[in-house]
């Protein structure tokens, strides 16, 4: 599969938005200062470090284990004898000794089975990961985008008010020499007030969306780089919606995640019912005990034993059968989970697809509203200045004027982030499907 989210094109030039410095920053450099500063994708990497300690522990099971113990006890033995006369003695002596012990599992079945559980517990904690990396693009780029979105709407905002500004200016020079009403003053007026009050909630929103990517990068947000002007998109490919389905239910992070849990349970029905196998172990020890001093003057004798030890389950309370039954259960619970999971997944793989299908055509739409809306204005502009329209009719076009830019801005940033939920729901999204869009901007 292409791993290009799209590809660039040329197309016409677009109107709308501010145009972000040179030397500000891109949608790469905030998804690699996200890595290193994020909070949840910290804890993701620190879970991933402790999955993978599943391994070697699973391998435990299957090694040979060595203990060494040693003693040194130091005795005082009292004596009394009661035959023709009372004697006593007293004996002073010291036990010493130590073992070195040894034990190789020749045959666990429930140990082998551990270790495979092992090897999937590991493939789980690497899908995780891929899964918090994934929603970590997302969530950066949904960040950089809301910041952008946000700038468009604050320059939308002053730039309505400053032409607002000098329509009521010609409309109070009009009805000063009399070839106007004071009524277009006063609609004048009441949009410039309107825009004002849109342009403070403009300039708080963009505060809040600047705080909101501050805390997935680490630092402010300054000159944000934008789309490059007349930018178009193409759709994914491939262009077959259910393709992207197959792929999410086969190749998504959540489905693996779940597939991995499944594989777990299913093994653990295994490793329940070799309880009631038998075990063979070697054993092997080697050791010394001693004595010193008393009356017998010590001893010291040193053992070494080797052999095999066999063990047979034959009653246990019924506590394996319990498990077994447990396990059984387990697994349909993980099979249930895994099957909801590739129906999410193919839902989310759905939305996201129609959510490309349809900004594709938002933006297409608002490329030829914004051309009309253009010569609209122009139209009305001509005819304020010959008297066969009025001012209401000009500041009506230059609403929609500013509306139809920042719509068209919203749908093409739209259409970016459900690409990247699409690539994220196929489980596919990774780092060049980042820089693909990093390619669009300027």
């Amino acid at each position: 599969m292409q791993k290009a989210l799209f590809l660039m094109i040329a197309g016409f030039l677009s109107a709308g938005g501010l145009v972000g410095s040179a030397q500000g920053a891109d949608l790469l450099t905030v998804y690699r200062d996200a890595v290193a500063y994020d909070a949840q994708f910290a804890s993701a990497r620190a879970a991933l470090d402790a999955g993978r300690e599943k391994l070697p522990q699973g391998k435990t099971g299957l090694m040979p284990t060595i203990g060494l113990s040693a003693s040194s006890t130091w005795n005082e033995v009292d004596t009394t004898r009661r035959v023709s006369g009372a004697t006593s003695t007293s004996t002073k002596y010291n036990n010493n000794g130590w073992t070195l012990s040894l034990s190789q599992p020749l045959f666990r079945w429930q140990n082998w089975v551990a270790y495979s559980q092992a090897e999937l517990a590991v493939a789980q904690a690497e899908a995780q990961f891929g899964l918090a990396r994934q929603e970590l693009i997302v969530r950066a780029a949904q960040a950089y985008f809301d910041v952008l979105l946000a700038q468009d709407a604050l320059a939308t905002a002053q730039t309505q008010k400053a032409a607002i500004a000098e329509q009521l200016e010609s409309a109070k020079r009009n009805f000063e020499v009399g070839t106007a009403t004071i009524t277009d003053s006063h609609e004048a007026q009441a949009r410039f007030d309107l825009t004002s009050a849109q342009e403070i909630a403009a300039l708080n929103d963009l505060t809040v969306k600047q705080q909101t990517l501050r805390a997935v990068i680490g630092k402010e947000p300054e000159g944000l780089k934008r789309l490059k002007p007349g930018v178009q998109l193409i759709g994914p490919q491939p262009a077959d919606i259910d393709k992207w389905v197959e792929m999410a239910e086969t190749q998504s992070s959540a489905v693996q995640i779940y597939s991995a849990l499944f594989e777990i349970a299913t093994r653990e029905i295994e490793k329940q019912r070799a309880g009631h196998y038998p075990t063979l172990d070697l054993v092997a020890t080697n050791g010394r005990a001693g004595a010193g001093g008393g009356t017998t003057g010590g001893f010291d004798n040193k053992t070494s034993t080797i052999g095999l030890q066999l063990s047979i389950p034959i009653f246990a309370g019924g506590g394996i059968v319990s498990k077994d039954r447990e396990a059984v259960a387990l697994k349909e619970k993980a099979a249930a989970d895994l099957e909801n999971a590739r129906r999410t997944a193919a839902l989310n793989a759905r939305q996201a697809y129609l959510g490309v299908s349809s900004g594709l055509a938002q933006v297409k739409a608002y490329e030829a509203a914004l051309t009309s809306s253009q010569s609209a204005l122009d139209s009305n502009k001509l005819g304020y200045d010959v008297g066969v329209r009025i001012n209401i009719d000009v500041l009506n076009a230059q609403s929609q004027l500013y509306d139809t830019r920042q719509k068209l801005a919203k749908a093409r940033l739209d259409t970016l982030g459900a690409l990247l939920k699409l690539k994220a729901a196929a489980g596919s999204l990774g780092e060049d499907d980042v820089a693909a869009i990093n390619a669009l901007l300027e």
